[in-house]
C-alpha cells in the first residue's frame, strides 16, 4: 500500500477526531477544525473561508502543502506528514459579548504574527525541550537555523466599514531530514526539530500545544483590547526575541540597507533600530530581510 499514510512509521498521520476532541469547543478553545490530507496552502484555504463569511475560530491543518506561502511570496513546502502546517482565522475587529471583548483597533493587528511566534516558542520549548528563539518578526530559530515561520494575511470585509479578518499561518519543520530541508532565499540555514535533537517529534501533541498556546495568548491580547504591554505579550516576545540587542543589517524593498543595533520592539510591534541617522521604527511589512 504505497499510498497509505502509515507507510512511514516515523511520520504517522494526524487524527481529525482526536484533534477535534482536544481542541474544539466545548472541550477546546477553537470553534471548528478541518484536517486535509493535501492542499495548496492552509492560508489560502482559511482566506477563502473568511471571504465566505466563516466566523472566527476556524483551524485548517494539512498533512502536506503543495504551494505553502511565506513572507514576500516565498515558498514553504514539506514532505507529507513531516511537519506542521496550520492556519487559523481570527476576527479581532468584532465584538464578542460573551467574552467581554471589544473590537481591537486595526493598528494593533501587527502583533498577531508576533503572538503566533511566542506561541511557537512555548510549544517547542515545552514538548521538544529545545532552546528556541525568534528572529524578528517571527521566524523560529533553533541553533541559529530556521525551523518555522509565520505568515499573517488580512482579508478585507465586504463593506468599507467592516473590519478585516486576519489569517495566521504557521509552518513548522518537525521530522525533515537534511536532504529534505527547504532552500531559504534569504540565506538563513534551515533545520527541523528532529535534526536539532528534539525530545519529542510527535506532531499531535506539538500541534495541540501550539494551538492552545496561540488561543491563550489571543485571549489575553483581546481581553486587554489588543494592548501588547498590558497583556504581557510584549514582555514575552522580547524574552524570546534573539534580534534585540544585536547589530543588524536591514534590507528594505527599495534596495536600501540600514545598519544599526536592534534596541527593542515598540508597543505597535515595530523593530527599533539605533542607526547612524538616529532611531528607526520598522514595521514587518516595510522590511525585506533582517540579518
Amino acid at each position: 500500500m504505497p499510498s497509505s499514510p502509515y507507510t512511514n512509521l516515523d511520520r504517522p498521520p494526524l487524527s481529525a477526531a482526536r484533534l477535534r476532541r482536544a481542541l474544539v469547543a466545548p472541550h477546546g478553545p477553537w470553534r471548528r477544525l478541518e484536517l486535509r490530507a493535501e492542499t495548496g496552502s492552509t492560508n489560502a484555504d482559511a482566506v477563502e473561508a473568511a471571504r465566505a463569511g466563516e466566523p472566527e475560530g476556524l483551524v485548517v491543518v494539512a498533512e502536506r502543502q503543495t504551494a505553502g506561502r511565506g513572507r514576500r511570496g516565498r515558498v514553504w513546502q514539506s514532505p507529507p506528514r513531516a511537519g506542521i502546517a496550520t492556519s487559523v482565522l481570527l476576527r479581532p475587529g468584532e465584538t464578542v459579548a460573551e467574552r467581554d471583548w471589544s473590537p481591537v483597533p486595526s493598528l494593533r493587528y501587527g502583533w498577531l504574527p508576533l503572538l503566533a511566534g511566542v506561541a511557537l516558542v512555548e510549544a517547542v520549548a515545552r514538548l521538544a525541550e529545545l532552546d528556541a528563539h525568534l528572529k524578528w518578526p517571527n521566524d523560529l530559530l533553533v541553533d541559529g537555523a530556521k525551523c518555522a515561520g509565520v505568515l499573517a494575511e488580512a482579508v478585507p470585509g465586504d463593506a468599507p466599514d467592516q473590519p478585516p479578518a486576519i489569517v495566521v499561518g504557521i509552518g513548522l519543520n518537525v521530522t525533515l531530514h537534511a536532504d529534505e530541508l527547504p532552500e531559504n532565499p534569504t540565506g538563513l540555514p534551515a533545520t527541523s526539530l528532529q535534526l536539532a535533537g528534539a525530545a519529542a517529534t510527535d506532531r499531535d501533541p506539538l500541534l495541540r500545544a501550539l494551538l492552545r498556546s496561540l488561543s491563550d495568548w489571543y485571549d489575553r491580547w483581546r481581553s486587554a483590547g489588543g494592548d501588547a504591554v498590558a497583556s504581557g505579550l510584549r514582555d514575552a516576545y522580547l524574552a524570546a526575541c534573539a534580534t534585540v540587542g544585536r547589530q543588524v543589517r536591514v534590507l528594505l524593498p527599495d534596495g536600501r540597507e540600514v545598519h544599526g543595533t536592534a534596541t527593542g520592539v515598540d508597543p505597535d510591534g515595530q523593530l527599533l533600530v539605533d542607526g547612524p541617522a538616529g532611531e528607526l521604527r520598522l514595521a514587518a511589512g516595510d522590511v525585506l530581510h533582517v540579518r
